[in-house]
């Protein structure tokens, strides 16, 4: 930057630094009017009124009584709030699941992701990677959505293999397999 252009924004400052300091002289709050000017205008203390809360707003209009509405307007505080989506649920019927746990932990699963007996997926023959199917123990109502990440199983009368921590949420482990109903959910 020039000589020239600081100069100009110097001269360009100067009646707003000579407005800050000129101004009156500032008295505090609590001490007497002494005629002395404080040292320094920021760290005075200005008295203060506040209106009270309520008076800072506007208020409303009100609705005339001689407006007339029409039948067919809609009051706003008559809505519900919209619904949730439901989910879309197709039976794939019922079946013998089994699960695969500690032998696999850590290996790679058919869609390439790492094999968690904890996590919350399974195995099927046909159906894409990433469908999601709840799947319930006939035998005791309990149910669980699991993830198809792998393929399997491939022994013969089986439907589907859940991990190990599926298999536990619907109370499969102590007999190793159980009769399920299969839901794919959308």
């Amino acid at each position: 930057m020039g000589v020239g252009k600081r100069h100009s924004l110097a001269l360009a400052s100067a009646p707003l630094m000579a407005m800050l300091y000129a101004s009156a002289p500032v008295i505090a709050q609590d001490e007497p009017d002494t005629g002395a000017q404080t040292s320094d205008p920021m760290s005075a203390t200005y008295p203060r009124v506040d209106p009270p809360f309520a008076e800072t707003f506007e208020p409303f209009a009100t609705p005339r009584p001689d407006l007339q509405i029409p039948p067919s307007a809609v009051d706003l505080g008559t809505f519900d709030p919209p619904l949730e989506p439901r989910e879309t649920v197709r039976s794939l019927g019922t079946g013998v699941a089994s699960y695969y746990g500690r032998r696999f932990h850590g290996r790679r699963t058919a869609n390439g992701e790492r094999f968690n007996m904890n996590a919350m997926t399974a195995a099927h023959k046909t159906l894409p990677f990433g469908t999601k199917v709840r799947v319930t123990n006939s035998s005791n109502g309990r149910s669980v959505v699991v993830r198809i990440n792998d393929r399997g199983p491939f022994i013969r009368g089986r439907t589907i293999d859940l991990s190990r921590g599926a298999a536990t949420r619907i109370g499969m482990i102590s007999r190793g397999h159980a009769r399920v109903k299969m839901e794919i959910i959308d």
